[in-house]
């Protein structure tokens, strides 16, 4: 009997312990699940796929090595929305454009239809503006309007719209993103932070103080190698394990601003094999994850 009751105090003795330990995992800002590194999803774009690959193509690599879904061009969304229910993956985001110039169409005459297809998903409406004087406010009154009409015809399918900035066009900067965020006063309208065209346009040192502006707006990020200081797409668009731009802090202090949204890899113009461009950035994201994890021990 003596033997029996210290088996069974022993028992109890290591119930406690373990009820303790998950507690302690359980409670907020125990060491755990905070010390994951990047928990964005991490998607391909189809300007680094869509090299004469079909839809299912194109799915089926970035599948095999580890990116989320994609994001493709208003184009190609209906084979691309079907590859990506057959492989189980997500479409993030589907790229259309505006202008602002009277005479010319307001915006794709495909976005309605592609609202309605969408209906249901969580895929951002990435709406870029042209026409008009990049980084004015001359066509401000358009723009709002135009923003406001594709605000509502995504809002009726549960869509959000993202603001793609564009070195060249009327919403060139993240700054004039915002604004236009803010004039259009609707619920469902953000931003895109895309990193090629802010260092086409922008200064680095603007970087923090501009993602804070950003940040209660910024739905989704686009990102890649890219040179400090380089003024082609060439030097501003690599592979993400190539370029001297500082990566690493850049997603730190998107993490630091909580940023939770998904992050997309631009491919645009990458010379080489898209399975290779596609490896070398998927491995360069997991090695700066794992960087960012083992800062936070």
């Amino acid at each position: 009997m003596k033997l029996r009751a210290q088996s069974l105090t022993a028992v109890l003795v290591a119930i406690g312990i373990l009820l303790s330990m998950s507690r302690a995992l359980a409670a907020p800002g125990a060491e755990g699940p905070a010390k994951k590194g990047l928990t964005n999803p991490f998607f391909a774009m189809d300007t680094a796929t869509n090299r004469g690959l079909s839809a299912n193509d194109q799915i089926a690599l970035v599948k095999e090595l580890g990116y989320a879904g994609m994001g493709c061009d208003i184009a190609i969304m209906p084979d691309m929305m079907k590859a990506v229910d057959d492989a189980g993956l997500k479409l993030f985001a589907v790229y259309a454009g505006a202008d602002v110039d009277p005479g010319k169409p307001k915006y794709d005459a495909r976005l309605p239809g592609a609202a309605k297809s969408l209906k249901g998903r969580d895929t951002f409406v990435w709406l870029f503006i042209t026409g008009g004087k990049p980084s004015s406010t001359d066509a401000d009154t358009q723009a709002v309007a135009i923003i406001q009409e594709v605000a509502d015809l995504a809002a009726a399918s549960g869509l959000r719209v993202a603001l793609y900035p564009h070195a060249g066009f009327y919403m060139e900067r993240v700054e004039d993103a915002v604004r236009l965020v803010k004039k259009a006063e609707r619920k469902n309208v953000g931003v895109t932070f895309n990193l090629c065209h802010w260092l086409k346009t922008d200064k680095e040192e603007n970087l923090k103080p501009l993602l804070k502006q950003a940040t209660p707006h910024l739905y989704v990020v686009t990102i890649n190698g890219a040179d400090s200081g380089g003024k082609n797409w060439d030097t501003l668009i690599q592979t993400l394990d190539r370029g001297t731009f500082d990566m690493f802090n850049f997603l730190k202090t998107l993490k630091d601003l909580r940023f939770k949204g998904p992050i997309g890899f631009q491919g645009y113009g990458i010379k080489g094999d898209p399975r290779d461009n596609l490896q070398r950035t998927i491995v360069a994201w997991q090695k700066l994850s794992a960087r960012l994890a083992a800062e936070q021990e």
